[in-house]
């Protein structure tokens, strides 16, 4: 489904806004819900917002781990590109 390209430029979005709104976590309407295929279903982006608290329909992006985790199947799992 994703691809380098596309995680690149959600991550490279992401590190952007912490950079810009200088904040401990940061909750944003998912900007690419129109653009990304894949990411139509995620109202939300979470910025560093633990995977404890954070909302299950949303995409969270942990700046320590430079990674996109998604809830699937009862776990949240990174977003890895599809390797065909």
């Amino acid at each position: 489904m994703p691809t380098q390209a596309e995680i690149d430029k959600i991550i490279d979005w992401c590190k952007a806004r912490k950079a810009e709104l200088n904040r401990i976590y940061i909750i944003e309407r998912n900007p690419f819900e129109e653009e990304i295929f894949w990411m139509r279903n995620k109202i939300k982006i979470e910025i560093d917002r633990p995977t404890a608290i954070a909302d299950k329909n949303s995409l969270v992006y942990d700046s320590t781990l430079n990674a996109l985790f998604e809830f699937s199947n009862g776990a949240w799992r990174q977003i890895r590109p599809d390797q065909f």
